[in-house]
């Protein structure tokens, strides 16, 4: 069967933490998503440790690319380009990703796009239900971001509402998932001990949703807080903690916040697509909880099967194929790994293409650079 030209064999490479994740795609299509995760190195640690998740990232790398190629059943010279998480994230994980994604990049001879973290978990979802909506309303829950964006065009044009101004909803989970000594990560184990408790057991606060609170901004510090000091009240009082309602009411509470406002996102701005992603994603109750809302006011729900939603290569390959299908400027071999590049870069291009958009802001931030390294000093050393 003939390959159709808009559907770019694109390799994307993901390490803005602890996943060191390889996807190839075709289009649309999923061909390979291979994971080398980690986490249990961390676990001791109860978090994340930078140094040790970039060293991870460097002896999975060349192994994890050689799984997905194999997985995939093609070659590295049959690919159309790669594709590398440039930011936000870690930077030295960072780092090692953009690194390796220059070499093969330079060697292959194949063009070399720098994507957008944020952006790239809304991508994902094409590989599951097709081509997005434009525009597209996402909500984006993780460790480290939970944001609402409205997304116009996911490879030149998107566009944040509103983001937590302290904890993310993956934080909170994770710090609250350390009170109650559940270990971590806390998403996934908060998620099961919840299902056998009571989510109206416990009242817990629901932060910035008053009447002169900012529309779409998050805040889970106060509720995690609120959770915290409840627990350590019963243990002061020498009384058993009710884990699972605890983690049911916990998990209500933040729930009922995301939900809440990316529904009332949508309404205000009259799109009738709901997009979520990231780690948090992966919770059954937020799933179950959009989806009714979702279904309430009218609005198509899309949210990625669970492996999706956390770190991947795939959403990276994803957003890769459509800057290729759609004739986006390839990066310049000067690419910088960004910890902070802002969700409105879906992706950096070469500084001969910086002034093609509208948006004349491509590399002018003032977020610190990981690293400039040119093409002379990389391959001559």
């Amino acid at each position: 069967m003939a390959r159709k030209a808009d559907e770019p064999l694109v390799l994307g490479i993901e390490t803005s933490c602890d996943e060191t994740g390889v996807g190839i795609v075709r289009g649309h299509t999923l061909l390979a998503d291979a994971v080398a995760s980690s986490v249990d190195e961390h676990a001791r640690f109860g978090g994340v440790v930078p140094e040790v998740a970039s060293r991870a990232h460097l002896e999975a790398m060349v192994p994890t690319i050689q799984r997905a190629l194999k997985e995939a059943g093609v070659s590295a010279k049959d690919l159309d380009g790669i594709a590398v998480t440039a930011g936000p994230g870690l930077a030295g994980a960072l780092l090692v990703g953009v690194s390796a994604a220059k070499a093969y990049a330079y060697a292959l001879g194949k063009p070399l796009y720098g994507v957008n973290h944020l952006a790239s978990h809304i991508c994902v979802d094409q590989l599951e239900h097709g081509a997005l909506p434009e525009p597209t309303m996402a909500l984006l829950v993780s460790g480290g971001h939970s944001s609402l964006l409205l997304a116009p065009d996911i490879t030149s044009d998107v566009r944040p509402l509103g983001s937590t101004i302290d904890d993310a909803a993956g934080e909170a989970f994770d710090k609250i998932a350390r009170v109650l000594n559940l270990g971590f990560p806390g998403g996934p184990v908060i998620d099961r001990y919840a299902r056998e408790g009571d989510p109206d057991a416990i009242r817990f606060p629901r932060g910035l949703t008053g009447p002169r609170d900012p529309l779409y901004d998050f805040s889970f510090s106060g509720l995690k807080t609120a959770v915290a000091r409840w627990i350590e009240a019963k243990r002061a009082a020498g009384e058993h903690v009710p884990v699972a309602d605890v983690a049911a009411s916990f998990q209500e509470a933040v729930v009922d916040v995301l939900t809440r406002k990316a529904v009332r996102a949508c309404k205000d701005h009259g799109v009738d697509h709901l997009m979520i992603g990231g780690g948090v994603a992966a919770n059954t109750r937020l799933r179950a909880m959009a989806e009714r809302r979702c279904e309430d006011a009218g609005i198509t729900l899309r949210v990625p099967r669970p492996k999706l939603c956390t770190d991947n290569g795939a959403m990276v390959a994803a957003l890769g194929a459509e800057m290729v299908a759609r004739g986006r400027a390839a990066s310049s071999w000067d690419l910088s790994a960004d910890s902070s590049l802002p969700v409105t870069e879906t992706h950096v291009p070469g500084e001969e293409h910086a002034h093609d958009h509208d948006h004349d802001h491509a590399h002018s931030h003032d977020h610190d650079h990981v690293h400039e390294l040119s093409k002379q000093n990389l391959y001559d050393a």
